[in-house]
């Protein structure tokens, strides 16, 4: 059954393609974030290992939201590596960074996610899908927080 939430099926379709690229960009953010806080080290590493921990905590909670809005307009999630790392324009590491290196990644990552969300929430306003625009508000208030406290650490 289709949902009748005063959307149609195309513009539903434009902002759950948008939030399916949302949802590997911070998918991906959260690999790195996770990766990071095993692999930091160095005389911040307690404070850092925390921080991170926090943060991709944070981040496992928005996955979960992410997908669900994607269901709740009718559509499935495409959940798999492979899809994720299709769709994200964050890389992942491939060596092992030190702590300043860290930082950098991690906050142009939420830069990142926040001027993609910042896209599809424009095109969730002017659909009037005012769920969703309400649910990217938050979360890129969450992210722009987050790059603020790792900035500080630069």
């Amino acid at each position: 059954m289709e949902p009748s939430i005063g959307l149609n099926e195309q513009n539903r379709s434009a902002i759950s393609t948008g939030l399916e690229r949302l949802l590997a960009e911070v998918y991906t953010l959260y690999l790195k974030t996770q990766n990071f806080h095993w692999n930091v080290r160095g005389i911040e590493f307690y404070s850092l290992h925390l921080l991170f921990e926090k943060q991709y905590e944070e981040m496992a909670e928005e996955i979960d939201e992410i997908a669900e809005r994607i269901r709740a307009l009718g559509f499935f999630v495409e959940a798999s590596f492979s899809s994720f790392s299709e769709l994200s324009s964050i890389k992942e590491e491939e060596k092992v960074l030190n702590s300043k290196e860290m930082l950098i990644a991690l906050v142009q990552g939420h830069e990142t996610y926040v001027r993609e969300a910042r896209r599809i929430a424009e095109i969730a306003d002017r659909e009037l899908d005012f769920a969703t625009v309400d649910m990217l508000g938050r979360r890129m208030g969450a992210h722009e927080k987050m790059a603020w406290f790792l900035r500080s650490q630069i």
